[in-house]
């Protein structure tokens, strides 16, 4: 082989791990919050289950899909918007024997650790901070795609992380246990590359 043809291979074969290193590092994702959402559900009476959500959030997202630990996520909810589709019930959720929105108008999750489970499944850990306490919480996080978004053909990523936490860890009795203390959470989140 020729110094030429060897320099040249030797070119191309460094171009090629550049390029694929790159590929591989955590990237910033939009999240895109017309398809992201945050719900719960919560036993009443033993008789029912009520769902709600949250209309109002922002975030961030760092992802890294060949090393899923390199990735970081972070939600900040409006209290506020808390939304069980019954006004005066979010009303009543809304103040202090709740959420007390008025006094604490935001929660917070800021992902702490991410172990990979499976091929598409991790546990997600992260600080979940709500009426001023912080918790770390694990959720079952599921990566449900990862590809070019068949529109704007950007890089886009799909997410569901699944848990539950008790109410009463964030001084949140009231109505326990007739009202349920434990909240089944589910977040469904879509971000692009940006």
């Amino acid at each position: 082989m020729t110094f030429k043809k060897l320099l040249g291979t030797s070119l191309i074969t460094a171009s090629m791990a550049v390029s694929s290193l790159s590929q591989a590092a955590p990237a910033e994702y939009e999240i895109d919050m017309a398809h992201t959402n945050v719900l719960f559900n919560v036993n009443h009476l033993g008789l029912s289950n009520m769902l709600g959500r949250f209309d109002e959030l922002q975030g961030s997202l760092v992802f890294d899909k060949e090393n899923i630990e390199n990735s970081k996520v972070e939600i900040t909810i409006a209290t506020a918007s808390v939304n069980t589709f019954h006004e005066k019930r979010d009303e009543h959720l809304s103040s202090p024997d709740f959420f007390n929105a008025a006094e604490f108008p935001e929660m917070t999750f800021s992902s702490t650790a991410i172990s990979r489970t499976g091929d598409n499944t991790a546990t997600l850990t992260g600080d979940l901070t709500l009426m001023g306490v912080t918790k770390s919480v694990n959720l079952d996080l599921t990566i449900n795609k990862v590809g070019e978004h068949p529109f704007n053909k950007k890089q886009v990523a799909g997410f569901t992380a699944t848990g539950a936490i008790k109410r009463s860890d964030f001084g949140m009795k009231y109505g326990v246990p007739m009202i349920g203390d434990d909240i089944a959470l589910r977040l469904e989140l879509e971000a692009g590359l940006k």
